[in-house]
């Protein structure tokens, strides 16, 4: 896919139907904005359900609580 958008003069972009479609984006969803060398990388920010298990399997080891900050 191939989709272009031209930057306005109050620096809002219009993010192309097929893009939005194929990456099943929505009205009011937040993104998040990361520089990447001379371009940016755009995503959408999770929701806290999306987060669930996404450490499943981490090392624990070394691991700090709150308990043992003060």
């Amino acid at each position: 896919m191939n989709a272009t958008a031209t930057l306005s003069s109050k620096f809002q972009i219009s993010i192309p139907k097929a893009v939005r479609d194929e990456q099943q984006w929505e009205a009011g969803q937040e993104f998040v904005f990361i520089p990447k060398g001379k371009g940016v990388l755009v995503m959408p920010v999770p929701e806290l359900k999306q987060l669930a298990g996404i450490a499943k399997g981490a090392n624990k080891d070394g691991y700090r609580d709150r308990r043992d900050r003060y």
